[in-house]
């Protein structure tokens, strides 16, 4: 039988999962800005995040084929489901659809959002802590 704090915590636990693979992407559209040919990757965080608390618990994440052998395993894919490209506002001449300004906002935004979230966790703990010891 799952509890109601299993499921606060199966919650919080899927967002700041969702948010981190987010922050990771966000970084690497950062760290790409100069490179040529380059598609800026984002998630929308609520359908993902949807899709993710909506998946068998017991499922293991979704798993790419390698069409070289020596391409990297990943070791987890965005728990939700796969990153889509960013509209492009205004493209490069060398093809590269990264905008640094949209970027560092969508990043600082991300951040934010997943301290908050931990913030929240740790209120909540703590307050259980204080109901228990009395």
């Amino acid at each position: 039988m799952v509890s109601k704090l299993d499921d606060f915590f199966k919650f919080h636990e899927t967002a700041l999962s969702v948010r981190g693979q987010r922050q990771q992407l966000l970084a690497s559209n950062i760290a790409n800005a100069d490179t040529p040919n380059y598609k800026a990757k984002d998630i929308d965080f609520s359908s993902a995040l949807s899709r993710a608390l909506g998946q068998n618990l017991n499922q293991s994440p979704t798993v790419l084929n390698k069409t070289v052998e020596q391409h990297i395993d990943t070791p987890g894919s965005v728990a939700g489901g796969a990153p889509q490209f960013r509209p492009t506002v205004q493209g490069s001449v060398d093809g590269n659809t990264v905008d640094m300004d949209v970027e560092r906002n969508q990043f600082t935004d991300n951040a934010l959002r997943y301290e908050a979230s931990l913030t929240l966790i740790n209120m909540q703990i703590k307050g259980m802590l204080a109901a228990i010891q009395g």
